[in-house]
């Protein structure tokens, strides 16, 4: 049975509950509520959250009225972690929202810390962002649920965008070349099933990896 490696707040487990419920055939670890050996995982999915502590962001006098009032360093640490762990074994990685945000810092990037529009309320469960496409975009949504204050800035090492907003040219879907499988996104495919191929991809290479041990 493929391990899961995850942290995944209260408020957001019901919408991921249908998503695990669809592959009962992996083991899922929440690292929120249970300890979470990452050397015996065989993936990691990075989920949406508060902002990232400034502490663990590579840019310098960060002004702290920009950032959410409940950032949560111990999370923040425990995935950075989580990310070195996966990626010195080459585990599949999937990141949402936060998550992408996690990512691209881990992997040298850079954010933009707040920008104005893309944290509607009508945008967190509504597919209102319209999108553009790099022509090897492996999924292509023509409008997403992006709700979000801050994105990537400067991309983090070897990742390759994929989609971008059509209206302002915020990054909304980056892959990681030279690499297994690793798939990021700004928007919450956790919270409609139209993006199910996203999830079924990820646990399809999930599974898959176990072969190669």
């Amino acid at each position: 049975m493929p391990n899961l490696a995850t942290w995944i707040r209260q408020k957001d487990a019901e919408s991921f509950r249908p998503i695990f419920a669809k592959h009962p055939e992996i083991k899922v670890w929440n690292a929120l509520d249970q300890p979470v050996h990452l050397e015996q995982m065989d993936g990691l999915l990075l989920t949406g959250g508060s902002d990232i502590s400034p502490e663990f962001l590579r840019q310098k006098d960060v002004d702290p009225s920009l950032l959410d009032k409940h950032i949560d360093p111990e999370r923040d640490r425990w995935e950075f972690e989580a990310v070195r762990e996966a990626l010195s074994r080459g585990l599949p990685i999937f990141a949402i929202c936060k998550g992408l945000q996690v990512f691209n810092v881990a992997l040298g990037g850079t954010l933009k810390l707040d920008i104005k529009g893309h944290n509607l309320p009508e945008q967190r469960d509504r597919e209102v962002q319209p999108l553009r496409h790099a022509r090897r975009a492996a999924h292509r949504f023509s409008k997403v649920n992006s709700a979000h204050h801050q994105a990537i800035e400067q991309l983090g090492n070897d990742l390759e965008v994929e989609a971008w907003s059509a209206h302002d040219g915020i990054v909304e879907q980056v892959r990681l070349r030279k690499y297994p499988f690793a798939r990021a996104v700004q928007y919450h495919p956790e919270r409609s099933r139209i993006y199910d191929a996203l999830f079924d991809e990820f646990f399809a290479r999930l599974k898959g990896s176990l072969t190669f041990k």
